[in-house]
């Protein structure tokens, strides 16, 4: 590719080559959009990407040099160069420190290809028609030594940095792909591209390849910090909504229960035994049971069977017999009901109006028994309001609060496979199966559209109830829809527990800060003679001394991440199945969900920052300590906010499976305190320097938790749900040792009322050589505001101020809302 023309534009430079037109496209002054394509105009991403959300009117002020062998964009933050021989482009901070370049030669490649070729003869297309012409595209990067890779979604395998390493971007169980990379060097690429995608860093070099796009179409974004770059991810994918906030209490969850009886029973345990709790989820075959007047009755099994009436979105009379009864007795006890929610079908009278519609897709020989299952085309606007037509009429008239998506990848070619695949074989196996049922350029979009159209039914019925739609899989833009991306079917084993931990980080850093797992695993039994990958350690579930210890860290992390759920199949998860009081496992568990509750006024500030400033909660430690190298791999600690640092144990101290106990192992693990800050142990107070490595006492009652130096840490009472005690004093933990601050978010907890600004912020600033907290004046009002608290000021020390339990010295303030300064005679 070489310059011939160099043309500027009101919304940045325009350069023809030999190759067609190359366009960068300001976005401000730290995002640029690059696109190559044989057409004389570039597309309106904003009219033609389901990712990308229009761009308000920026001012930017940018200017571009035509040099005799570059041409130099520059703006406030950020420098472009441009080699006219060969269209290379080096990426520059304004100074002129390098980020990242394209080899010298060149870096950007496209190829063309046949859509038609690629796909089915009957595979769902967003566009117009198949028979066109598209192109697989390429583009390389040579990276500096010292630098860090994260993103590109969630993948299975627990990479820590993408250095030397490559991935393969498809959808599926356990794996969401995800185009987007950030560095710690201070920069992000995001990839306007749907289809099967690579990323490479290893001896074929180091690119990113799309198959099947109509040009190849990537935005740079400039931080330097990792917040900068997410925000700016944001900004071209769309804000993060507020989710209910009772979401950020517990989720209890089981495959399945059985019945609406046994739901009330389950949520009657626990508020008789006092442990918090704010929604019960139903899983799947709530729906109706097949009959004999069905199709292929005898092969899905009758009654007995393990499917009914799969994906028909009402509920079965003989175990639900009144919905209506059902949700409102859930509410009266101050428990939400999520629902599985399925995009295929079976039987039924949704399968029927969706066929008569013609918005199932023909998915030939993928599906079994007989081909009887079919997904419908969330592709076609029409086929996703009638899906949200159905589901609102059969389940959301009923007073369902929250949806669990499952399966919207949505096909999963590793179901019934007895051996397992190389990972060659899995790809080619899954991106054809795919591209015979989608338009080869959508094949990683099928989540995406669902999520949007749940998402639009929902608020175009009711402004009252915030859309929750907890789902398998995931893409950049979804996070706009109030979707919350789960790992999906992992089995219980420690070291699939600990590559969990990496692929969240992972996943978070890409722009979409809502991501959680199944606490316990999905899979607790070794069921190789089923599945060869539904493979867990313990097939006595939980009455297995070594599975109550795996659960029991699986269940301390899940405390620190954006939604807290525990799920899975061959044991029930409620906690009274780990023991009873007294007993050391119960207490545990008790005493994290106790922390939890404790700490949402900290945790609902927090998914404030993440809609109205783009922060992301749950946060690899770069996002604080980019420039502490020794970060960089290290994915078994994590930030959960500013203040928290969270270091799960990952290894077995106690009983291997069967009970089997462990001797020699210490109770401790190593812990690394990034440098820059001190450290305060959460449980006793103790104070370290930053910059070292300690040993962290870790027994089964305690995962290392430190707090920086610096942090405010507002907490509120052990509560049995979110909306008990709305005007219930707040302690401000104060960790001395530097200058800090926090901002306190509250709104209404439901709605969307905050869209219109009615929301409360509420600042507060630590002043360590005076020892003074200043609680600032509140901005904003609610209706449902409490303008009236007693604040309770805890400056830590060793053994004040620390865990779950209240603080015995304290200074109390009363504030109306007015600022208050309060000393604190340190």
């Amino acid at each position: 590719m070489q310059f011939e023309e160099l043309r500027s534009e009101p919304d940045g430079p325009r350069i023809r080559t030999d190759e067609g037109l190359l366009k960068l496209q300001i976005i401000d002054d730290a995002v640029v959009r690059v696109v190559a394509t044989d057409g004389d105009s570039i597309t309106e991403p904003s009219t033609e990407s389901p990712m990308i959300v229009e761009q308000p009117a920026t001012d930017v002020d940018w200017s571009v040099t035509d040099g005799e062998a570059t041409v130099t964009l520059e703006t406030d933050t950020l420098r472009v160069d441009l080699a006219k021989d060969t269209c290379a482009l080096t990426w520059r901070e304004a100074d002129g420190e390098l980020l990242v370049r394209e080899p010298r030669d060149g870096g950007k490649e496209r190829c063309p290809v046949d859509v038609a070729e690629l796909a089915g003869e009957n595979a769902a297309t967003p566009v117009e028609t198949l028979e066109r012409e598209a192109y697989s595209t390429k583009l390389s990067l040579e990276f500096a030594a010292d630098e860090a890779i994260y993103g590109l979604g969630q993948h299975d395998d627990g990479i820590a940095n993408y250095r030397g390493r490559d991935q393969h971007l498809y959808q599926h169980n356990t794996k969401v792909a995800m185009p987007v990379f950030v560095s710690t060097r201070g920069y992000g690429f995001l990839f306007d591209s749907y289809s099967l995608s690579t990323f490479h860093d290893d001896r074929h070099g180091t690119y990113v390849w799309s198959e099947c796009v109509d040009e190849l179409d990537f935005y740079f974004v400039y931080g330097p910090e990792l917040d900068d770059v997410v925000s700016g991810v944001r900004r071209l994918t769309g804000d993060a909504t507020m989710l209910p906030k009772w979401s950020y209490g517990y989720v209890q969850s089981k495959e399945r229960y059985t019945s609406q009886d046994e739901l009330l029973e389950v949520v009657d345990e626990y508020r008789d035994r006092e442990i918090p709790l704010d929604c019960i989820v139903q899983d799947w075959q709530y729906w109706p049971d097949s009959t004999a007047d069905d199709p292929d009755f005898e092969s899905w099994g009758g009654p007995e069977g393990d499917w009914g009436r799969w994906g028909q979105k009402s509920f079965e009379p003989s175990r639900f017999p009144d919905p209506d009864a059902l949700t409102d007795e859930l509410h009266e006890r101050n428990v939400r009901l999520m629902l599985s929610i399925w995009p295929n079908m079976i039987t039924g009278e949704d399968h029927e109006e969706m066929a008569a519609a013609g918005h199932l897709l023909d998915d030939g020989d993928l599906s079994a028994p007989d081909n009887e299952v079919h997904y419908y085309d969330v592709f076609s606007e029409d086929a996703r309001d009638l899906y949200w037509n159905q589901a609102e009429e059969g389940l959301f008239s009923h007073g369902v609060d929250a949806w669990w998506a499952d399966s919207t990848e949505p096909y999963n070619p590793n179901w019934g496979l007895e051996d397992p695949l190389e990972p060659e074989q899995r790809l080619e196996l899954i991106a054809s199966d795919y591209k015979r049922v989608f338009d080869p350029a959508y094949t990683n979009a099928y989540s995406l559209y669902q999520a949007k159209g749940l998402y639009e039914g929902q608020r175009s019925t009711t402004e009252e109830k915030r859309v929750l739609n907890l789902t398998r899989s995931g893409y950049p833009g979804q996070q706009r829809y109030g979707a919350v991306t789960w790992s999906g079917d992992i089995e219980a084993t420690w070291d699939r527990f600990e590559r969990q931990i990496a692929d969240g980080l992972q996943f978070t850093v890409t722009g979409n800060p809502k991501w959680t797992l199944d606490i316990g695993a999905f899979f607790v039994e070794d069921n190789t003679d089923d599945e060869f990958y539904a493979n867990g350690d313990f097939d006595a579930g939980y009455e297995d001394l070594g599975y109550r210890e795996l659960y029991t860290r699986w269940f301390q992390f899940g405390t620190f991440l954006p939604l807290f759920r525990s799920h899975g199949t061959n044991t029930s998860r409620e906690m009274w199945r780990f023991g009873e009081p007294g007993d050391r496992t119960y207490d545990t568990l008790v005493k994290f969900d106790e922390l939890r509750y404790r700490l949402l006024p900290y945790i609902y500030s927090l998914a404030g920052w993440e809609t109205r400033d783009e922060y992301t909660m749950f946060r690899h430690l770069a996002f604080e300590f980019r420039e502490d190298d020794r970060v960089h791999e290290i994915v078994d600690q994590f930030m959960f906010g500013p203040a928290l640092l969270v270091c799960p144990v990952t290894e077995p101290m106690y009983y291997g499976p069967s009970s089997t106990p462990l001797e020699g192992r210490a109770k401790a693990r190593e812990v690394y305190l990034p440098d820059g800050a001190a450290w305060y142990d959460f449980w006793t107070g103790e104070r370290y320097e930053g910059g070292q490595t300690i040993l962290a006492d870790a027994p089964l009652e305690k995962l290392p938790l430190f707090v920086r130096a610096g942090s405010v840490v507002p907490m509120g009472p052990v509560v049995q749900h979110t909306e008990e005690r709305p005007d219930a004093p707040w302690t401000l933990r104060v960790y001395p040792g530097r200058d800090g601050s926090f901002e306190l978010y509250e709104d209404a907890g439901d709605g969307y009322a905050y869209e219109d600004g009615e929301y409360a912020v509420t600042p507060i600033a630590w002043d360590d050589p005076a020892g003074e907290l200043a609680i600032g004046d509140r901005e904003g009002w609610f209706p449902e505001l409490t303008e009236t608290r007693e604040f309770r000021i805890v400056p830590v020390e060793r053994d004040v101020g620390t865990g779950v339990d209240e603080a015995e010295s304290q200074t109390t303030v009363t504030y109306d809302g007015s600022e208050t300064t309060v000393d604190t005679g340190r």
